[in-house]
């Protein structure tokens, strides 16, 4: 497995290092002693799976706050996806920045996103799924949300969204939702 920083302290692009030969390809999508080794979660209690039927579905920008923070393993399992972070620490020199990868099922990246963090994604083809580990367990008087278009953040999605849930669309912009932070 391979670990690179991001740009925004704490989240973090994993690759898999797949060994193939003719009967395909293997490789360690996770493993305890190689996230340790970068200081990463390794107890997870729940793992999720999002389906989107069609491209530029938009999901997100969620998030628990305390007492339910949470840390995501987040990996394309089917399709692809424009995966995003936003910094939403109050005290972070990068609160309100954000940082995005290329999902596939075929580059095989994941991207870790530590507590503080809002996560969303954009589908980029039609059918795709997205597997989620989650170190804490969903508590909908935790969940929140910001709004993917606030103009304080200004994420380049790759493309404008056509698909999204009225919650989605209605979350309120960061600088509201600071006291739910």
């Amino acid at each position: 497995m391979l670990f690179t920083k991001t740009d925004l302290d704490g989240v973090w692009l994993i690759e898999a290092r797949p060994a193939a030969d003719e009967r395909g390809s293997f490789a360690r999508t996770f493993c305890t002693d190689e996230m340790e080794r970068h200081a990463l979660q390794t107890r997870f209690v729940q793992h999720s799976l999002s389906r989107s039927t069609r491209k530029h579905t938009l999901r997100g920008l969620h998030f628990q706050h305390a007492p339910h923070r949470e840390v995501k393993l987040v990996s394309c399992l089917k399709g692809a996806i424009w995966d995003v972070a936003v910094d939403i620490r109050p005290q972070s020199p990068a609160f309100g920045r954000w940082t995005a990868a290329e999902l596939t099922a075929e580059n095989m990246r994941q991207l870790y996103i530590p507590e503080g963090f809002a996560h969303g994604f954009l589908s980029l083809t039609d059918d795709v799924a997205v597997g989620y580990l989650i170190s804490a367990r969903y508590d909908p008087a935790t969940a929140a949300g910001i709004r993917y278009d606030d103009p304080a953040i200004a994420i380049e999605w790759p493309a404008t969204p056509a698909v999204m849930s009225e919650k989605d669309r209605n979350w309120p912009l960061l600088s509201q939702a600071q006291h739910q932070i």
